[in-house]
């Protein structure tokens, strides 16, 4: 749950220090961080691969849904429905959330009981 909110105050944190195409990406990415971490949370045992592989296609799928007009539509009447479903396709986004994954993918892969700690030098 912490990884949520620490996701989630990153998310946050770009917005407000940063702004145009580099906010935009980093908050695609961290969607999908966000996403594998929620993944992580309802299965707790899943391996870093798997979590990574269904956060990027959980991803996808909302943004490739994007393309029906229902998100934009529901986004108009519900911010909640327009933070988690967004509004207009993009596909450059569909590159940041594989970004997201990725780095998803090495943190969760790091911080697992048993990884092998880093060598110091």
């Amino acid at each position: 749950m912490v990884a949520a909110v620490l996701t989630v105050a990153a998310g946050l944190g770009v917005r407000a220090v940063a702004g145009g195409e580099f906010a935009k990406c980093a908050g695609d990415a961290l969607y999908t961080v966000l996403v594998h971490t929620l993944v992580v949370l309802v299965a707790p045992r899943v391996r870093p691969a798997r979590a990574a592989v269904v956060a990027a296609a959980l991803s996808w799928a909302v943004e490739l849904f994007q393309l029906t007009g229902v998100p934009d539509d529901l986004g108009r009447r519900s911010t909640l429905a327009r933070l988690v479903l967004g509004s207009t396709f993009n596909p450059p986004d569909l590159f940041w959330y594989l970004v997201g994954a990725a780095l998803a993918w090495a943190v969760h892969r790091a911080l697992r009981p048993g990884a092998a700690a880093a060598p110091v030098c």
